[in-house]
């Protein structure tokens, strides 16, 4: 699996060595790309994975893909960059999950 790893500013770089998490919500049917509707550091990512695990919703590991996604702004579609990687992690999603994107969530 290869995919590009985006550049993250030296300004933002201590801020990403902490613990980063964001999340994504995408609707196949409706949306054009998946969105990010979450996204933190330190505390805020801890409370994001808590969230998660809570709700029982997968969690990706990949600290370098939470800090790119970080750059986005919430409620923001992901830009065409991040496509693949991202396509990468729905498709875990899915198979961990057993669902399909075909599938309606309702």
């Amino acid at each position: 699996m290869a995919y590009r790893r985006f550049k993250i500013n030296e300004q933002n770089r201590k801020a990403f060595s902490r613990s980063a998490a964001a999340a994504l919500q995408y609707e196949s049917a409706t949306d054009n790309a998946p969105k990010v509707v979450a996204s933190g550091h330190g505390k805020v990512a801890e409370q994001i994975i808590a969230l998660a695990q809570k709700n029982n919703i997968p969690i990706y590991d990949d600290p370098a893909l939470a800090a790119a996604l970080s750059t986005v702004d919430v409620g923001a579609e992901i830009p065409p960059e991040m496509y693949l990687v991202v396509a990468e992690v729905l498709a875990y999603v899915y198979r961990v999950t057993g669902r399909s994107p075909h599938l309606s969530q309702h």
